[in-house]
């Protein structure tokens, strides 16, 4: 079991999945702007560049799993121009915030939304050009099972591309967004979203996650081949890269 498997949003007996979904739904309508706005915007450079990997690869048919309010599926759709993409969650107030997002966009017919357990996912084997992942692995009970079923369905020498949020490990950057973490974004987050934990919970799962070469060695063990990862803005996000 990874450390942050164990790092769930709220106290209590429930799951971390099922309190992922809560935490999600009841945040869904203000997750775009309040995040954007702790980020400084940079997020949607890592978004874009994160994107820009598959390029060479011209994916048809993307799975973006942990999809949310289909942030990085608009974007895949804009920047990619596949036939399809199918963005799976497990909660339904964020996917039905994509939604309305995709349909102002006019990309109903390339952008579809599904409710899916990661660890147990529908699709047939071999399914998909490319599988995605923006700020959502971190979110998993169960990484392993997740990382093993985006392998199932990918085709084969299909393309894995997950963007993370991670902590910097060198100073002063180290100090400085600890500080950063622990107190203004869970203040912030308290006064916007109304959900005490939610931006309480959001910096532990970044300092839980495993990052770098031990990343690297996880999406291995699941079967993955050519990873390999790359820092964004001193370290605070990681792409991730692999082949099937």
């Amino acid at each position: 079991m990874h450390k942050q498997e164990l790092i769930k949003p709220y106290k209590g007996n429930s799951c971390k999945r099922e309190q992922v979904e809560l935490m999600f739904n009841r945040i869904a309508r203000t997750y775009d702007a309040l995040n954007h706005t702790l980020a400084w915007g940079i997020d949607k450079r890592w978004r874009k560049q994160a994107i820009d990997s598959l390029k060479p690869y011209a994916p048809k048919h993307i799975l973006d799993i942990a999809t949310g309010t289909g942030d990085f599926a608009l974007l895949a759709a804009k920047r990619l121009k596949p036939e399809s993409i199918v963005g799976a969650d497990i909660s339904e107030g964020m996917m039905n915030v994509g939604r309305e997002k995709v349909h102002r966009e006019g990309l109903d017919n390339v952008i579809r939304f599904v409710n899916e357990d990661c660890t147990q996912m529908s699709f047939a084997d071999n399914s998909f050009d490319a599988v995605t992942s923006a700020y959502g692995v971190r979110n998993f009970e169960h990484l392993d099972d997740a990382l093993r079923e985006m392998h199932r369905v990918l085709k084969p020498s299909g393309r894995l591309a997950i963007v993370e949020l991670c902590t910097p490990n060198r100073f002063p950057m180290k100090q400085l967004f600890a500080l950063y973490a622990r107190v203004v974004m869970p203040l912030i987050g308290r006064i916007v979203s109304r959900d005490n934990s939610a931006y309480t919970y959001l910096p532990m799962s970044m300092e839980a996650f495993p990052q770098g070469e031990v990343m690297k060695g996880i999406l291995e063990k699941a079967g993955f081949k050519d990873v390999k990862f790359r820092r964004f803005t001193f370290g605070i996000s990681t792409l991730y890269q692999a082949t099937k």
